[in-house]
C-alpha cells in the first residue's frame, strides 16, 4: 500500500474547570511521534496533532532536534515545519476536534492515526474566573462526543488507525473491547494497548491478530509494517 499523506493525533488533551485549572490525563504523545518518525523517513508527508505537555525533543531526519513547547497552539501562524513532518500544536479537546476538521476539509489523506489520548469528559459547569482554594468543591462532569467515531465521515476513503487504552483487564477483554471500538468507528485497524503492570499491545484487525508488541517502539515499528512496507510519495 503507497502511503503518500498521513495524519496523526496525539498527546494528552485538556478541558478546562475554570480560567486556571484543567482536567487531563498521563499520555506523552511519544507514540504518535514514534509514529511519525517512522513513517517520515519511509517517505510519507506527516501532519502531526500534537497535544500539550512539558516541551519534547522530536529528532529531524538530519539529526538535529526541535524541541516543541506547550505554548504553540494549533493555529496556522504556529505551525511548526521540520522536513517531512508539519506540527500542529492544541491544548484542548475542542482545539483537536477543529485542528482535525481542518486538516480533513483542506487535504486528501491516505492515512489517518488516531492516537491521542481524547479526554471523554468535560465538567457540567463552566467558570468564569477561578475556584477558590482551601475548600471542598464538587465537580460534575458530562460525556464528551467521541472524535473517532467523526473521523470516518470526514475522510471516508483514508485508511484509519485507532488505539485503545485499557488497564486490569485480561488480554482476551482487552481485544473484545477493542475490536467493539473498531466496529463502532468503522476504522481499518485498532492497536489494543495496556501499560501496566507492562506494555503490551496488539495491532487487530476485525477478524485477525497482526502483530503483537512488547513496547512503544516495537509496536510502532510492527504497525507501519502492517500498514505495508513500501511508504512512497
Amino acid at each position: 500500500m503507497g502511503i503518500k499523506r498521513v495524519l496523526i493525533t496525539a498527546g494528552p488533551t485538556w478541558v478546562a474547570i475554570d480560567k486556571v485549572r484543567v482536567i487531563s490525563n498521563i499520555a506523552s504523545g511519544e507514540t504518535g511521534i514514534l509514529l511519525a518518525e517512522g513513517l517520515a523517513r519511509e517517505g510519507a508527508k506527516v501532519t502531526l496533532i500534537l497535544g500539550p505537555g512539558e516541551s519534547m525533543s522530536f529528532p529531524g531526519l538530519t539529526g538535529e532536534s526541535m524541541y516543541l513547547d506547550s505554548r504553540f497552539r494549533g493555529n496556522d501562524k504556529n505551525r511548526i515545519q521540520n522536513s517531512r513532518v508539519k506540527i500542529v500544536r492544541f491544548s484542548f479537546f475542542e482545539e483537536l476536534r477543529q485542528a482535525l476538521k481542518k486538516e480533513l476539509k483542506a487535504s486528501r489523506y491516505d492515512l489517518i492515526i488516531h492516537s491521542a489520548a481524547v479526554s471523554d469528559f468535560k465538567s457540567a459547569e463552566s467558570k468564569r474566573g477561578k475556584t477558590k482554594s482551601g475548600q471542598d468543591y464538587n465537580l460534575r462532569l458530562t460525556p464528551l462526543p467521541k472524535i473517532a467515531d467523526e473521523i470516518r465521515g470526514l475522510a471516508p476513503a483514508a485508511h484509519l488507525v485507532l488505539f485503545k487504552l485499557e488497564f486490569g483487564i485480561p488480554d482476551q477483554e482487552l481485544i473484545l473491547r477493542a475490536r467493539k471500538t473498531l466496529t463502532a468507528s468503522r476504522a481499518d485497524l485498532i492497536v489494543a494497548n495496556r501499560i501496566e503492570p507492562r506494555y503490551k499491545a496488539y495491532i487487530l484487525g476485525a477478524k485477525r491478530i497482526y502483530s503483537r508488541a512488547g513496547s512503544k517502539q516495537e509496536m510502532a515499528e510492527k504497525l507501519i509494517t502492517a500498514l505495508g512496507k513500501k511508504v512512497t510519495l
